[in-house]
């Protein structure tokens, strides 16, 4: 007999009650991921550096993992840690990550792998140790991405590296594991209002550099779309939905996008 389509259901993914992973929660999108998951009644795990900042958004409920998420110890010690907690893991977000700016030519190696360990490595390792729970459970994997994982920026060109490998690791844990009923959402956030640009490395741009800036989004509302995204069964989340007529844009004309993009 062959096996339902778990996913071709309309009805809605409900958040009650379910164990999330959320990485990078203690300020930004992560922070508001959290605030949105904890009012759905969900139980969290957040993870991030500072122990503090995790202990103020989690509230004295939630499951506190510090660390420095590009050491592998760290990420088994979430998963550890979820698990001996709670017994289970429902959804995992891949939420941290940070920038890096300078020319391709110029980057200096050590922090292209540093920066490729973050936004790579440690969600690729994440979802390799909670995969048994997560055909379990059935569950979610949402890696957060970034616009810059379709189009390059050439002010963050290591950066869009980094996103587009991630974007590429979405498909194939999509293609692997919805045998298993484990649903794989990708986000690709435009500008957000945070402090991600004050927290990459390298010398920024000039500002007006940057046009796109204009259309940023709050922490609060790119949150939002992600949580609503995993409720209403999204493979792709992108935010603001604007960002739709820009990849689209690349997709159908690349040449004028790029010249577009260098000139900015």
């Amino acid at each position: 007999m062959p096996t339902r389509n778990v996913f071709s259901s309309p009805e809605m993914y409900s958040l009650d009650r379910k164990v999330v992973i959320v990485t990078g929660a203690s300020e930004g999108i992560g922070a508001e991921i959290a605030n949105l998951l904890r009012a759905r009644g969900c139980k969290l795990v957040l993870a991030a550096r500072d122990e503090a900042k995790l202990r103020a958004v989690g509230g004295e409920d939630a499951c506190i993992v510090a660390g420095d998420l590009t050491r592998e110890d760290v990420r088994t010690r979430v998963i550890e840690a979820a698990l001996a907690r709670f017994g289970r893991i429902d959804v995992l977000i891949n939420n941290a990550g940070r920038g890096l700016y300078g020319a391709v030519s110029k980057a200096p190696i050590e922090e292209a792998r540093a920066l490729f360990e973050l936004n790579f490595f440690a969600p690729l390792h994440l979802g390799q140790l909670a995969a048994p729970a997560l055909r379990t459970s059935r569950g979610v994997i949402v890696n957060v991405g970034s616009i810059a994982g379709h189009i390059t920026l050439p002010w963050m060109p290591i950066y869009s590296a980094t996103k587009f490998a991630l974007a590429s690791l979405s498909s194939s844990q999509r293609s692997e594991m919805r045998r298993d009923g484990v649903r794989v959402i990708s986000v690709f956030p435009g500008y957000v209002d945070t402090g991600f640009q004050s927290h990459a490395a390298g010398d920024p741009p000039p500002p007006h550099i940057v046009k796109g800036r204009r259309f940023a989004v709050s922490a609060k509302k790119c949150a939002e779309a992600i949580v609503a995204g995993i409720e209403r069964g999204r493979r792709n989340v992108v935010t603001p939905r604007v960002g739709w007529v820009l990849i689209w844009a690349n997709r159908l004309f690349p040449g004028l996008v790029e010249s577009n993009m260098e000139t900015a």
